[in-house]
């Protein structure tokens, strides 16, 4: 039998909740709490499987709840139901420990299904939860880049190298004049003020690869 606590400050989702729960094989609803420090304490009375836990609620919110709860038990499986998908809420519920993320529009089974799910040691996420993670971890993987021209990359891994504007010249085969051109633009496009900044800015970029 999976054992779920219920968490939300409103009677009318809570009692839905339980009759949608209690009607599922195999699942029984052993707990409720109408905001995060009732939600807490009544954790550590029944201890269930899942927690189903909003995150909206006066005194101590979701968020907190699942920490307080996480930190009491790390491997508490707590399911956040919620009517907020943007991407914070998303990031600091997951970061505080929550095992999986739904809207509150979300069809009858697939709220079943999650709690299923969560206590098999699942990750029941809402689809457009996971786009804003995958987003999310784009982002990460492709910070954003200025764009620069082949030579311009050219010039600032010269610089990089700690070569003057006389020395990039002879090496590109190119004026001087040429060169501090591009530096100018260069210059603008990272946002720097000097040939010092740029090259620390080359060597964090990531665009050149460590000899």
């Amino acid at each position: 039998m999976i054992t779920v606590l219920l968490v939300d400050d409103h009677h009318v989702i809570r009692s839905g909740l339980q009759s949608l729960l209690d009607a599922a094989e195999g699942i029984s609803v052993v707990g409720s709490a109408a905001d995060g420090a009732e939600a807490t304490e009544e954790y550590q009375r029944v201890r269930p499987d899942v927690v189903l836990m909003d995150l909206s609620m006066p005194g101590v919110d979701g968020i907190n709840a699942t920490t307080a709860i996480t930190g009491i038990d790390p491997s508490a499986r707590i399911v956040v139901l919620t009517s907020f998908g943007d991407r914070q809420r998303v990031t600091q519920a997951l970061d505080a420990g929550a095992c999986g993320y739904l809207l509150k529009d979300a069809a009858p089974d697939e709220i079943v299904a999650a709690v299923r799910a969560a206590a098999a040691g699942g990750s029941p996420m809402d689809a457009r939860i996971g786009a804003i993670l995958l987003a999310e971890r784009a982002e990460q993987r492709s910070p954003e880049v200025p764009p620069l021209s082949d030579r311009e990359l050219e010039v600032l891994g010269l610089v990089r190298e700690g070569l003057l504007n006389k020395e990039i010249g002879r090496r590109l085969g190119i004026a001087e004049k040429t060169v501090k051109a591009h530096l100018t633009r260069i210059f603008a496009r990272i946002g720097v003020q000097d040939r010092t900044q740029a090259a620390l800015w080359a060597e964090r970029s990531g665009l050149f690869p460590a000899e």
